[in-house]
């Protein structure tokens, strides 16, 4: 538990120091004020935690403050911890994959790390134990399926591909059959990240999915969209886009360990109530972790 807890306060030391500093700084001061608040929110919005975050936790302090009920910065930060958690714990963060196979969609727009999640989520299922495999769905993006297969050949993990420019719904169907004919217990599908409009790119996932609850009933088990946190609320526009098409059941973040704009995980809570399930901290191939809620505010705090 200290090694992962290290690890994500490494991973989020641009963050903390964007933010959690910011607020560390003022619970250094010996009382609370209107203008400690403003500076608050202020920090809370500069960590691209949302407007509506922010409204939610200057309205809970500032009824407390009036109220007499929070004497001390120290006291304040207290009770941002128990906002910002319950925030994050409205929606599970559970990773569910109840059949064999389970199928999990990641979509998500090209320059993410969306292959090198499904490359460290691939390595993750196998530790565990599990037999998994890997559908290079992009076959619109040069090189796509030869990264996929390296990642598949690091992990030890067979790749269903076909030539660059083919149909995914084939390249899906196939992995789908493959999956079934070799007692797969998980498959994992790449997708395309950028097709000639977003009308374009919507549809054809449209028609993966499609493929995939017709060949495999209940499936996709999980639709994962891989976020860059670097993009800060554009993250929002894309999450909202991705959502209205394929129905998000969770978000990886990645890259966290080079952006100071975590706080976009409150923001999709708080905005989306789509739940982060897991966090990309690094370049390593087992440096995907599970999202824990609490781990993650006393990283950041």
């Amino acid at each position: 538990m200290l090694g992962v807890l290290h690890n994500l306060r490494e991973g989020l030391t641009k963050t903390r120091k964007n933010f959690a500093d910011k607020v560390g700084s003022l619970v250094l001061g010996d009382k609370i004020d209107e203008a400690f608040l403003d500076e608050l929110e202020e920090a809370l919005i500069a960590s691209d935690a949302g407007i509506g975050t922010a409204s939610r936790v200057l309205k809970d302090l500032t009824e407390r403050f009036k109220r007499n009920e929070l004497s001390s910065p120290a006291q304040v930060k207290e009770r941002l911890k128990h906002i910002l958690y319950e925030i994050l714990s409205v929606r599970p963060s559970s990773f569910s994959l109840p059949t064999s196979p389970s199928v999990v969609l990641v979509v998500g727009v090209n320059g993410t790390g969306k292959t090198t999640t499904i490359g460290k989520l691939a390595y993750r299922l196998r530790a565990e134990g599990k037999k998994v495999m890997l559908a290079a769905g992009d076959t619109f993006r040069a090189a796509a399926s030869e990264q996929l297969s390296i990642w598949g050949e690091r992990a030890g993990i067979p790749v269903i591909k076909h030539r660059e420019g083919a149909d995914p719904g084939a390249v899906v169907f196939d992995a789908v059959s493959a999956a079934k004919a070799r007692s797969m217990d998980v498959l994992i599908v790449d997708t395309a990240g950028r097709l000639h409009t977003k009308s374009n790119l919507m549809e054809e996932l449209k028609k993966v999915k499609r493929i995939l609850s017709r060949e495999l009933p209940g499936a996709p088990q999980e639709t994962l969209l891989v976020l860059d946190g670097n993009t800060g609320q554009n993250a929002l526009v894309q999450a909202k886009m991705f959502h209205e098409a394929v129905g998000i059941t969770g978000v990886v973040l990645t890259k966290l360990d080079g952006t100071s704009k975590g706080g976009i995980v409150f923001a999709l809570y708080q905005e989306l109530s789509i739940p982060v399930k897991f966090l990309g901290i690094g370049e390593a191939i087992e440096d995907l972790k599970s999202f824990d809620p609490k781990e993650f505010v006393d990283a950041l705090l």
